[in-house]
């Protein structure tokens, strides 16, 4: 009886330092996971502060987002890992045979994975965009079946605001393709038709003219990134001859510009009286940007 008592004794005292052990080293692991995403985001905010690149790429929201998305997960599978191993320690010294239990686990495993492949698919690919960076919170972007701003990335779903209001919710495992909206540049395009029988050299001054005058004012000369360009003649009918004017923009403005733009076009062709092709009566709206 004392040997047995010895005996479970012995290994009473092993499993509690196998609690032990990996609480203190799931607790380790955890706050070394926390330091480093902490040290990346000042590292990467120096960086920032060093440089003179601007944009969305760089935006210091989205940066601590990511990292601490991608800190969330690694401190999960750390936990897992850990308290998994300890689990199946201490079923070892309770005399559980783990030969059958690990078998079965197998089977059960690759019956749920089959089942939940989409679940899985989801999730790896909700890492691997958070690791390359292809979207943030407030980008604009084109999925494919949903355009919208995206309010918030998870592991499993990407929720994005529609221009209607309406709220998406599409799972990271269904995006074969993204458009971002929001990185880099927009071009604001606006095709200006003509009669047939115009001066073109003077059109293209009258056009060059009203979006110098454009550039040059507020708030258009902070939205504007190069000055609004005629790129020259885009198509010929007998009725008409259609000159390209184009200006690159800040992400997301190139509508608004457009709309700027095409009222300035309008008034200055009235000005100078040239005709444009099509109905010389159409209302001008006034823009709402100005």
């Amino acid at each position: 009886m004392g040997g047995s008592w010895e005996s479970w004794l012995a290994s009473g005292l092993r499993i509690v330092l196998i609690v032990v052990v990996a609480l203190l080293l799931r607790l380790a692991l955890r706050r070394s996971i926390g330091r480093l995403t902490a040290r990346l985001n000042r590292e990467d905010g120096n960086r920032r502060r060093s440089s003179a690149m601007g944009g969305l790429l760089v935006n210091p929201e989205r940066r601590r987002q990511r990292s601490e998305t991608i800190g969330s997960v690694l401190k999960s599978t750390a936990s897992v890992l850990v308290l998994g191993t300890a689990a199946l320690m201490v079923l070892s010294e309770l005399g559980v045979q783990l030969g059958p239990l690990m078998a079965s686990a197998g089977v059960a495993g690759v019956a749920l994975g089959f089942g939940a492949r989409s679940v899985v698919a989801d999730v790896l690919a909700g890492l691997f965009m958070l690791l390359e960076d292809q979207y943030g919170v407030g980008d604009t972007i084109d999925v494919g079946e949903a355009t919208g701003t995206v309010l918030e990335i998870g592991l499993r779903v990407t929720t994005l605001r529609g221009a209607s209001g309406e709220t998406w919710y599409v799972r990271n495992g269904e995006i074969t393709r993204v458009g971002n909206l929001s990185q880099g540049w927009a071009t604001a395009t606006v095709d200006v038709p003509v009669a047939a029988d115009a001066d073109l050299e003077r059109v293209r001054r009258t056009l060059a003219t009203a979006g110098a005058e454009m550039a040059a004012e507020a708030p258009w000369k902070e939205l504007l990134h190069e000055p609004v360009e005629v790129l020259g003649v885009e198509a010929v009918t007998p009725e008409s001859v259609t000159l390209r004017v184009t200006g690159r923009t800040a992400p997301g403005k190139a509508p608004e510009v457009e709309r700027e733009l095409r009222w300035r076009i309008k008034r200055a062709l009235d000005a100078a009286g040239i005709e444009r092709a099509g109905d010389p009566g159409e209302p001008v709206s006034e823009p709402t940007g100005t």
